[in-house]
């Protein structure tokens, strides 16, 4: 007779919890996802994937926007549209069709999620769910006995007293897309990743963008060199960057609002957009009464292979407060599957995390910081290259951003690495798999790269790096 199969309860869909059920559904677990959202999460469906679409929009926008430095003649609509006619057109933004696209780009990805689901035979539960007691879920109007059980219930976006969002004029980013149009005028207050993001973006569709930073800098936890070319950016494409501001409050005005800062400045404009962090959905869980520690803000305390204080409950994803990216949140996911299934497994390595803020140019990083460098916390010695001086880039009309190379000092093993270029997203995937695997940057610059590309400036910076024989870095 054939042994049970283990009963696996997930509450969440997003990353965290999908691709956990895919990994315990392939080892034969009897899997239940607990999902009261839409499957494939926040991320899916309002943070992630629609936030990226409205950025493929602006990215072109901003293409198009440099088109003249390329020789292509930009006017307004002249000459007749038939043989022999020209018709050259500024371009604009169809804002209903723009925030159309990235809902339903949004909706198709999630469906495609549930088919995966439905394939491997994974139970979907809609609601949400609760632990009464260790080992137990309730559902959907149902008590499901569960071996283990993983918490993925991601996060929601933090409010701050006095700018409370109304969705209309005043909000977060889930709320951007049932505009009916671009905000004229968007203040976005916070600049961390997802306010550098969303400024980035809305100026380049056209939108008049001040951005209100706390800090000396944009990005004020990201490496300095690419926040400060980013800034530049900014401001040199017309953007308003109040740094060392702090938002006080923000109120209606009108037709529009008012954002007034601590020091008693008042910042107006047609719509304000609160990127100020995130908090964990995790309560009203019953996770307390599970035996699961929460730390002070109510985030989910794990360990490196996803477990929590409470026997058989593991959590992933951004409710746990580590990394907030949809990758990490993946990997926690099925780390957790795998340790509790028994499979081998490695604890989650966050020094090997590849990450990409999507502004124009992208800001892609991955393995040790300048900052560790600098500070000696880690003994390795660093190279910058600009783009500027890249034949590709030239051709491209690129004259913004770098890629900077990290090694370890004697051995030349490659430690990490930062690009700011255009798909940087893409590029720093060759320094990741040079970090994940040790190469050094001998090895990096004796690999042929294409030429002219802008990858080929990863392989010059290693090539900045070789040691001559008997030396070392």
């Amino acid at each position: 007779m054939s042994q049970p199969r283990e009963r696996i309860v997930i509450l969440g869909g997003g990353p965290g919890g999908y691709e956990a059920a895919l990994v315990a559904a392939q080892l034969g677990a009897r899997v239940t996802v607990v999902d009261g959202d839409g499957l494939g999460g926040a991320c899916v469906l309002t943070d992630c994937v629609p936030s990226k679409t409205l950025i493929a929009t602006s990215t072109t926008m901003s293409v198009v926007h440099g088109a003249e430095d390329l020789g292509i003649r930009m006017g307004r609509l002249t000459g007749g549209g038939g043989p022999g006619g020209l018709r050259h057109r500024v371009a604009s933004v169809d804002a209903p069709r723009l925030y159309a696209r990235v809902k339903a780009l949004a909706k198709a990805q999630s469906a495609d999620v549930a088919l995966r689901l439905a394939a491997e035979g994974v139970e979907i539960v809609e609601g949400r769910g609760r632990l009464p007691g260790p080992g137990v879920v309730l559902a959907g109007g149902q008590r499901i006995e569960a071996g283990s059980v993983l918490i993925a219930t991601g996060a929601l976006p933090r409010v701050l007293p006095g700018a409370e969002p109304d969705g209309e004029r005043i909000l977060t980013w889930r709320q951007l897309y049932d505009l009916p149009e671009l905000p004229p005028a968007l203040v976005v207050v916070g600049s961390g990743v997802t306010g550098a993001e969303f400024a980035s973006a809305y100026q380049a569709l056209g939108s008049q963008v001040t951005l209100v930073s706390s800090r000396d800098r944009v990005l004020p936890h990201e490496d300095a060199d690419a926040a400060v070319v980013l800034e530049d950016v900014f401001r040199r494409r017309g953007m308003t960057v109040l740094s060392r501001s702090r938002a006080a409050a923000v109120k209606r005005s009108g037709d529009g609002v008012l954002v007034t800062l601590e020091d008693g400045r008042a910042v107006r404009g047609s719509h304000c957009l609160l990127t100020v962090g995130m908090v964990p959905a995790t309560r009203e869980l019953g996770l307390a009464e599970a035996g699961v520690t929460l730390d002070g803000q109510g985030f989910v305390q794990v360990d490196r292979v996803s477990r929590t204080t409470a026997q058989g409950v593991y959590a992933a994803g951004d409710c746990t407060g580590v990394l907030m990216l949809a990758s990490v949140a993946a990997m926690q996911g099925r780390i957790a599957m795998w340790h509790t299934l028994g499979e081998a497994v490695q604890p989650i390595r966050l020094d090997r995390v590849a990450a990409t803020i999507f502004t124009d140019p992208e800001i892609a990083t991955v393995g040790v910081t300048a900052a560790a460098v600098e500070s000696g916390a880690v003994d390795a010695t660093a190279v910058k290259l600009p783009l500027s001086t890249n034949a590709r880039a030239k051709m491209q009309g690129f004259r913004d951003g770098f890629v900077k190379l990290f090694a370890r000092r004697g051995t030349g093993i490659v430690l990490g690495g930062v690009v700011v270029a255009p798909r940087a997203s893409e590029l720093i995937l060759a320094v990741s798999l040079a970090a994940e695997q040790s190469l050094t940057v001998d090895q990096m610059a004796h690999t042929f790269a294409v030429y002219p590309s802008l990858s080929g400036s990863l392989t010059e910076a290693a090539r900045k790096m070789m040691r001559p024989a008997g030396d070392t870095l």
